[in-house]
């Protein structure tokens, strides 16, 4: 369960980095939807073998109503812990990464 924990958070923190830092306005035009695209790729190769990928709690939680049992007890992992590192990606690159002008 604490791998789970931790991989949701830190990949959903990277991908809020990778679409924060994608679209500003300093970015390169044109560039969001490769590096948002790869990113999200990159978050299902490296999480798949942990969590089965969550990134999007709508579709865990069709899943997890389908399977039922266990897969209920730990829907709230899918939900909570993706707000977290939302926040914190936002947090992060709000205070340490954007370009102040």
């Amino acid at each position: 369960m604490l791998s789970a924990i931790v991989i949701e958070i830190v990949m959903t923190c990277g991908f809020l980095l990778v679409i924060h830092g994608a679209t500003d306005k300093h970015a390169p035009a044109g560039f969001a939807p490769i590096a948002i695209g790869l990113a999200l790729t990159l978050i299902h190769l490296i999480s798949i073998p942990v969590t089965n990928t969550s990134v999007n709690p709508a579709r865990s939680t069709a899943v997890a109503i389908f399977q039922g049992g266990w897969a209920l007890q730990q829907l709230w992992l899918f939900w909570v812990m993706p707000i977290v590192g939302g926040i914190l990606g936002g947090v992060l690159y709000r205070t340490l990464l954007e370009k102040r002008d």
